[in-house]
């Protein structure tokens, strides 16, 4: 289950965020685990995890060379508990104009 989330779920934010990160209320397999932005045309962008710092934790870094357009987004996600249960779901979010 998710406990938290950055950015927090229906945020509205005047800049895309430097990284995205969802804590978990258990352990999770971090080498099964994946993230993608889904865009506001559904164009997805699979993430790149960030090393595990944390066995509750996901995190990945936004490339700044690639900005992310006004919109609504989903930050989507889909781990592996360690007792073996696959989870999965979508954060929104939205990103103003500027």
């Amino acid at each position: 289950m998710v406990v938290g989330s950055d950015p927090p779920a229906g945020a509205e934010l005047a800049a895309a965020p430097p990284q995205v990160a969802i804590r978990f209320n258990s352990r999770i397999d971090h080498a099964r685990s994946r993230l993608v932005l889904v865009g506001p045309e559904a164009v997805q962008q699979p993430l790149a995890l960030a090393p595990e710092r944390d066995p509750t934790l996901v995190e990945a870094a936004l490339d700044p060379a690639a900005p992310l357009a006004p919109g609504a987004w989903r930050l989507r996600w889909q781990v592996l508990a360690v007792d073996g249960h696959i989870t999965r779901g979508d954060i929104p979010f939205t990103l103003q104009p500027r």
